[in-house]
């Protein structure tokens, strides 16, 4: 059975002992805690206190599954390269496995290229550190074939995928076609629901378009045994139904 996880873009602005809480009283295992100002991490919190944070998750049996940056590792400008290993010493630093990346800004040129460029210069010099990158179907990388197409070219075991179930769904792609393209490099799964492709505002899990019992079906099918993560956007949408909601309707589109 997947152990169950959320993202802290449900709980904008929370402490660590509100999600801490939050994810005890819905039986989740897990975290991915975003990385950004405002929030339990940013990319520059210090040492010391990330090696706090981690204790505090880690006397409460809460593990923080991943860090989530907003790096774009295919953009034109600046250094993402450097952003990616620094969000991988903060994942290390806190104990997590995955530092999620997403792809490029639209109306660039062969994004593609420069994904697969950037990525295998991580992979290259990322430490034995246990910490892996993943490329989240989001962006200009939208279907697991465009990401699928990205991580054949990296080539690495240290980068995988994170499937962002509305993306694929909203940019045409069966979720048959989407479990076919990403598991060879699978590791991570954020669960959400939309009312159209066109209306991404959040719906309570199972009661949009989405079409979720089918996504859980295909990752059956496909043997996919990694956390399943609600990402519940009240940062984005504040007049979305407060995390408790989205919990409950997660446990129960999950059959918990």
């Amino acid at each position: 059975m997947n152990p169950l996880a959320f993202s802290t873009l449900g709980m904008p602005g929370a402490p660590a002992e509100e999600v801490i809480a939050t994810a005890s009283r819905y039986g989740c295992a897990a975290v991915e805690l975003r990385c950004a100002e405002g929030e339990i991490v940013a990319p520059d919190t210090p040492a010391a206190e990330l090696r706090s944070i981690a204790r505090t998750f880690a006397g409460a049996g809460i593990e923080i599954v991943a860090v989530c940056s907003y790096t774009r590792v295919a953009r034109p400008d600046g250094d993402p390269v450097a952003e990616v290993l620094r969000h991988v010493e903060i994942a290390e630093a806190l104990g997590s496995p995955y530092v999620r990346v997403f792809g490029g800004v639209e109306g660039q040129d062969d994004p593609a290229a420069a994904a697969t460029r950037r990525l295998a210069d991580v992979a290259g010099r990322l430490p034995d550190n246990g910490v892996d990158v993943l490329l989240e179907t989001h962006d200009v990388f939208l279907t697991g074939e465009a990401i699928a197409g990205v991580l054949a070219g990296v080539g690495s075991p240290r980068v995988g995928a994170l499937w962002d179930v509305v993306n694929p769904w909203r940019a045409g792609e069966s979720a048959a076609a989407t479990a076919d393209a990403l598991a060879p490099y699978l590791r991570h799964v954020q669960i959400k629901d939309a009312a159209s492709p066109t209306d991404l505002a959040p719906v309570l899990p199972g009661q949009g378009a989405v079409g979720v019992p089918g996504v859980l079906a295909e990752l059956g099918r496909i043997g996919y045994a990694g956390h399943l993560a609600l990402e519940w956007e009240l940062a984005w949408y504040p007049d979305a139904p407060p995390i408790g909601e989205a919990l409950t309707a997660f446990r129960k589109v999950l059959g918990r």
